[in-house]
């Protein structure tokens, strides 16, 4: 009998493309990093209505000739003194976490300007930690203040309308910043206190208020 002749089954050459084809349905995962950038983009509400509600009516409403000296917000920035960081330096790591947190931005350490020997204080040291905001951040921070965390506020009455330094610039003082929704009580150590300054350029203190007051900020009556 006639042997069969045996023959070796080559392997089909995969067709061009179908490498690309197949991961082409496949989207590649986004670092945690660039979602929250992601989630940043677009115009921030308070902005707008800056633009098109508070800048016309500031304008209106004080005679202003030229656009440019409508009051607007510069920046806001934020400070929160740890003077516990002297004795233990964790306790200002986590503040500027925290902070880090509520502002969006990584938060700064400050440090002792001079020395003061009645408060064991070295010049150099660390004392604080504190953010400053600008620009669509600033706008987003402004918002989620006024309309979220203030009326978090135990028994909140509204803020005090009188704590301007005389050029336009308000300051505020938080006592507890657990009422900011990123903080969880059940994951701090300890509740702390922070100074919000909210710096314009307005040229008095009844245009700056009156900016604020239209914004959203919820002044005391």
């Amino acid at each position: 009998m006639a042997e069969k002749k045996k023959t070796d089954a080559k392997p089909a050459a995969p067709k061009k493309g179908a490498d690309k084809k197949a991961g082409a349905g496949k989207a590649e995962a986004k670092p945690a990093s660039e979602k929250k950038v992601a989630a940043l983009k677009g115009t921030p509400r308070l902005r707008e209505v800056y633009f098109k509600e508070v800048a016309p009516q500031l304008r209106e409403r004080f005679a202003y000739e030229n656009v440019n000296q409508v009051p607007k917000v510069v920046k806001v920035t934020l400070n929160m003194g740890v003077g516990e960081a002297i004795q233990n330096i964790k306790v200002l790591d986590q503040a500027a976490e925290e902070l880090t947190l509520i502002a969006g931005q990584k938060a700064l350490v400050n440090r002792a300007k001079r020395s003061i020997a009645a408060f064991k204080l070295r010049e150099g040291m660390p004392i604080g930690t504190s953010v400053t905001l600008r620009s669509d951040r600033m706008w987003y921070f402004l918002d989620k203040l006024m309309h979220v965390a203030l009326p978090r506020v135990r028994d909140f009455r509204g803020v005090s309308a009188k704590a301007f330094d005389g050029r336009g610039n308000y300051t505020l003082g938080i006592r507890e910043h657990i009422i900011f929704p990123e903080i969880d009580y059940d994951k701090i150590e300890k509740v702390k206190g922070m100074n919000i300054t909210i710096v314009t350029t307005a040229k008095t203190d009844e245009e700056g208020r009156t900016m604020l007051a239209m914004l959203g900020m919820p002044f005391r009556s």
